[in-house]
């Protein structure tokens, strides 16, 4: 059968590695090899990784030759990997157990070049998942992800490892978006994106993590949206609300304060209201929130937009 390379950069993740290799050993796909390419932690990562992989002969531990998680999936996926398939996981992240074989039938049968399932969002407890992304039909193109990332994270991305090469891999000079920057370039030059519809991913939400950074954010998307432009798709008003619409959320979730939610509903209404509002249930709940922030108990906001 043929072997899947799992690529895991390590950085920081002492406590959380653990439960990610216990996750990917409970696979149902047994033909799989993971690289563990660790980034210059200040904690125990390269110990626990060393224990780890003394457990597990598929484990393999590599140092990061670069610097920053870039560098590490490249050099896990271009440099170790040996794999037809490369499925990348974050040391924070966990796979439900029949993740590796949904992803192996398409991806050896032809029928994609990367594919992706639905991500459910905890953030202290697996079992405690209250929202979950959705994934759309048909493959994913260009001006879908100049809206919004329905892969959510790279954790949540399998591709054929020959794509992966001729693409050069991700770019290290990105530290935001890189991935959105990547499935443009994807997407861009004809490959099949297709999304599973099938729970595969449960992400570790962190407010400290680098996507609370929401002005970053929107500097790392800017590189995207040119590389987008690159490849002949130019701006998109609609596209450009309904991120907005993301960011929105993501600033109501950080609690960043009013003044920012504000904002950003108002700049997305501006490019385009109708996309920012639709559909009504994602919307509407965003811009009124974005409203009464000042007059809802922390708790309660804490609630509505903690996914």
């Amino acid at each position: 059968m043929s072997l899947i390379s799992v690529v895991i950069p390590v950085y920081n993740a002492a406590d959380t590695l653990p439960a990610t290799i216990a996750a990917l050993r409970a696979q149902t796909w047994p033909w799989w090899e993971a690289i563990l390419v660790e980034d210059g932690s200040s904690d125990d990562s390269w110990q626990v990784a060393e224990r780890l992989c003394r457990d597990e002969p598929r484990l393999r531990l590599e140092r990061n030759p670069g610097k920053g998680p870039s560098a590490a999936r490249n050099h896990g996926a271009l440099t170790c990997a040996q794999g037809r398939i490369v499925a990348f996981c974050d040391a924070d992240d966990l796979w439900h157990p029949g993740k590796l074989q949904a992803i192996a039938a398409p991806l050896l049968k032809d029928e994609a070049e990367a594919v992706f399932g639905r991500v459910g969002f905890f953030r202290d407890d697996p079992r405690d998942v209250r929202t979950r992304s959705t994934v759309p039909e048909g493959p994913v193109t260009v001006p879908m992800l100049m809206g919004e990332n329905p892969v959510c994270t790279l954790s949540n991305l399998s591709l054929r490892r020959d794509v992966f090469a001729a693409l050069g891999g991700f770019r290290a000079d990105i530290v935001h978006n890189e991935d959105l920057e990547f499935l443009i370039r994807l997407a861009g030059q004809g490959s099949r994106l297709v999304g599973q519809d099938d729970e595969q991913v449960l992400y570790r939400l962190s407010p400290h993590g680098l996507s609370a950074d929401l002005e970053a954010m929107r500097a790392g998307r800017e590189e995207a949206l040119r590389t987008a432009a690159a490849l002949g798709f130019g701006p998109i008003r609609s596209a450009e609300a309904i991120h907005l619409r993301y960011l929105a959320r993501r600033a109501l979730r950080l609690d960043t304060g009013a003044r920012i939610a504000r904002r950003l509903v108002g700049e997305g209404c501006r490019h385009d209201f109708r996309a920012f509002m639709t559909p009504a249930r994602r919307g509407v709940p965003i811009a009124l929130a974005a409203l009464l922030h000042p007059f809802l108990p922390r708790p309660l906001r804490r609630a509505l937009f903690s996914n």
